[in-house]
């Protein structure tokens, strides 16, 4: 899905206890001819196919995809140039939806938790506070928007074609990447990087380097994201469909042969009406899930593939038997660092990185508490948070107690608002967890637990990086910008540790113990993978082993994540996999 940084865990902390919607939540109103994408439409205007128990039908899609996200919409693009193609995706459209759209309202979507929000709040259960993205374009429309590439080692370790990947990245760059302003925090905190010894200096680029380099973005110079619902552009109008609002219910099995084989998909408009979409009579025809790390998982299980027991004490009927789904889950576990300032600081998301050859990257973001949104409606990463809420002991924070907060915060000063976080990021966990089903409803999200520091090698890595994190906000580059004192490490673990930004209970000895730290103070940065794992659930062309005409391509294959952030390389993958269908379907014939 993005980097995401501290702002959604505090805010959603804040907006799960009362389930408040701020008021000046963006409305979306959003007619599909009127941004140049007529192959978009609402799942109502659906026509449904002939039965999906017409096994002899060649009036339905050559692919069905399920998923509109980060790697279900350049799959889609790049298989409508030669196949009929039908793109279901549950949420609505990114375009016009201002808190979607700009970079200066990304932490206004996150406080959404709304029924219809583009990003649907979960909690796992390790106590950690997350999110799923519920609309076109997935992750990357409400994501961080940093972007850069895998690195080498990951690309051979998953078996991929370098040369094909070295050709499906740029067709994604110049598309939709620009390179970021630069801000004066992020030029502070690559100096600082430097500082501590995270060298060399790799100046701009999108290639996995260690040192300390800036990265790519999805937002313009002018603050506008751009998302992978943007590739859809680059499909044949003619060939691709794509419903919003469709919200698939199960895959659908013609199981009478020796292997149960996909005929189509059930799903639900926006009106909660049922239709089914059907896959033409072609063995090489599919349903490609692509419905993310935890969408794919679920709707696999609650279509009969999963262990045999887990469905029938849900009475799903079992489809195949397969131990391995949704197993696997893993999380790379963030924590952080306040960095009080005394000068206004400018929105800046994700720019710089400092990628350690102990798998450790440490980022910063900065400004989204001084907002007139932020201190009239919502609850971001800002001192005031930090130095009011945490006076109200968790217990304690009853809907009252939070609302006379949110009454108290609006007569604050804009300069109680100032202030940024360093992000430090274990890459590649060692520790794992599941998904289970908790219902048969695909709009409920299942239980997940991703283990956090369960493995002792994360743990170690977590408080190097806190180590390295608590130099970066010391160095002189910071307290200069910032026109703070240097304070103490003591002091700047209390202020993350007050913010308490996720459910897990606090300690006594949080500032003494490094690792007490990183077990209290544990959020997510988005980066979930896993429980559809290659040679367990998946062969290594990512075909659902035991059934037909069924693939998975998103994270949920990937037994860790890309680079510093997955987005590239998951819409990367889209574009690979679609290019490398065609090709082993058409050979020449393709034309790619």
């Amino acid at each position: 899905m993005a980097s995401v940084f501290a702002v959604k865990f505090f805010l959603c902390t804040v907006l799960w206890l009362f389930n408040f919607l701020p008021p000046c939540q963006g409305k979306q109103n959003w007619n599909g001819n009127g941004y140049g994408y007529p192959f978009i439409r609402k799942a109502s205007s659906f026509s449904s196919s002939p039965s999906v128990s017409t096994t002899t039908s060649n009036n339905g899609y050559d692919y069905i995809i399920v998923g509109g996200g980060t790697a279900g919409c350049p799959l889609a693009a790049t298989l409508s140039q030669n196949f009929n193609v039908l793109l279901l995706e549950r949420g609505g459209v990114p375009f016009n939806n201002p808190n979607v759209s700009f970079l200066e309202n990304f932490h206004i979507t996150l406080a959404d938790t709304s029924p219809t929000s583009a990003s649907q709040f979960f909690i796992s259960t390790d106590g950690v506070l997350n999110a799923r993205a519920r609309v076109l374009g997935g992750g990357t429309s409400i994501n961080a928007g940093f972007y850069t590439r895998a690195s080498p080692r990951f690309i051979e370790k998953v078996g991929w074609d370098a040369k094909l990947v070295n050709q499906s990245y740029p067709w994604v760059e110049k598309q939709i990447v620009h390179r970021p302003k630069f801000s004066p925090w992020q030029r502070a905190a690559r100096d600082s990087l430097l500082d501590a010894g995270v060298s060399p200096f790799n100046g701009f680029t999108y290639d996995h380097k260690y040192g300390t380099k800036v990265g790519g973005t999805i937002f313009d110079r002018f603050g506008r994201r751009h998302t992978a619902a943007e590739l859809l552009a680059s499909g044949n109008h003619d060939k691709l469909t794509v419903l919003i609002h469709a919200t698939v219910q199960n895959i659908v099995f013609d199981t009478k042969g020796k292997r149960p084989k996909a005929m189509g998909v059930i799903f639900k408009d926006e009106n909660g009406k049922q239709h089914q979409a059907i896959l033409r009579n072609d063995r090489q025809s599919e349903v490609i899930v692509t419905s993310g790390a935890i969408g794919t998982p679920q709707l696999l299980l609650l279509s009969g593939i999963g262990p045999k027991e887990e469905l029938q004490n849900l009475n799903i009927p079992v489809v195949f038997d397969n131990q391995f789904v949704g197993k696997g889950m893993a999380d790379n576990p963030m924590n952080t660092i306040f960095v009080p300032s005394k000068r206004p600081i400018q929105q800046s998301l994700i720019e710089t990185v400092g990628i350690t050859n102990l798998g450790v990257y440490i980022e910063t973001s900065c400004g989204f508490g001084q907002s007139n949104d932020s201190i009239h409606c919502h609850h971001g990463i800002s001192s005031a948070e930090i130095g009011q809420l945490s006076t109200i002991p968790p217990k304690q924070r009853s809907q009252e107690a939070v609302q006379a907060f949110v009454k108290r915060k609006k007569d604050l000063p804009v300069e109680a608002f100032r202030g940024g976080f360093i992000l430090s990021k274990v890459g590649s966990a060692w520790s794992t967890g599941e998904l289970r089903l908790i219902n048969t409803n695909v709009e409920d999200n299942p239980a997940v637990t991703f283990n956090y520091f369960n493995h002792p090698y994360d743990l170690q890595r977590c408080v190097e990086g806190i180590r390295l994190a608590t130099k970066v906000v010391q160095s002189q580059h910071f307290t200069n910008y910032t026109m703070c004192d240097r304070q103490t490490t003591e002091s700047l673990l209390n202020l993350t540790v007050k913010a308490n930004v996720n459910l897990i209970p606090k300690h006594v000895n949080d500032t003494k113990s490094l690792e007490q730290f990183c077990k209290d103070t544990v959020i997510t940065i988005w980066h979930y993978h896993g429980g559809c794992h290659v040679g367990k659930v998946v062969n290594p062309d990512y075909k659902v082993l035991g059934v037909e005409r069924l693939r998975v391509v998103d994270g949920s294959t990937f037994t860790e994540s890309p680079g510093t952030n997955p987005q590239a390389t998951v819409m990367m993958m889209g574009r690979y996999m679609g290019l490398k269908i065609l090709r082993d379907r058409l050979g020449k014939l393709a034309g790619i």
